[in-house]
């Protein structure tokens, strides 16, 4: 197996299939898992040279990085189940299970490849710029600070 493709961390790796296919289809909201999965397996054979998914990768997609679903056993909150089968990247404000407060939402940048890093400021970015939209899409939301000067 190819060392640079198990220096990330699984958790990690789910981050970065997930936010590389946000930053290349801006137009999706969420992607099924299979996507995910799909995506991942291209990173794998291309980027890095590996020739597959490392065991756990799918359960890691399925159950262990996904916030609003309860922990069993990993508890990050780096997903969030949209509806059945689809996944989209945590942000600020998602509902997530109790026993995943505190959990792990993006990866530490120095456990990331870097050629990813700038992912994490394309995310910070992304994750504005996405509850700017949501809060002026709101009209109570929009209403806010309006009546300053009554």
């Amino acid at each position: 197996m190819n060392p640079v493709a198990t220096s990330i961390k699984l958790a990690d790796e789910v981050w970065v299939a997930v936010a590389l296919l946000h930053r290349e289809h801006p137009e999706q909201a969420d992607f099924a898992i299979e996507q995910i999965v799909e995506r991942a397996a291209q990173r794998a054979t291309q980027e890095v040279g590996g020739s597959r998914l490392r065991p756990g990768f799918y359960v890691h997609v399925v159950q262990h990085c996904v916030a609003n679903r309860p922990p069993n056993p990993g508890r990050y909150r780096m997903l969030v189940e949209t509806s059945p089968g689809r996944r989209r990247l945590f942000r600020k404000g998602d509902p997530y299970h109790p026993q995943r407060e505190g959990a792990k939402t993006t990866p530490n940048p120095e456990e990331l490849p870097t050629a990813y890093t700038d992912l994490l400021s394309w995310y910070s970015n992304w994750n504005l710029r996405v509850a700017t939209d949501a809060a002026g899409a709101d009209p109570l939301l929009s209403l806010r600070g309006s009546g300053k000067k009554v």
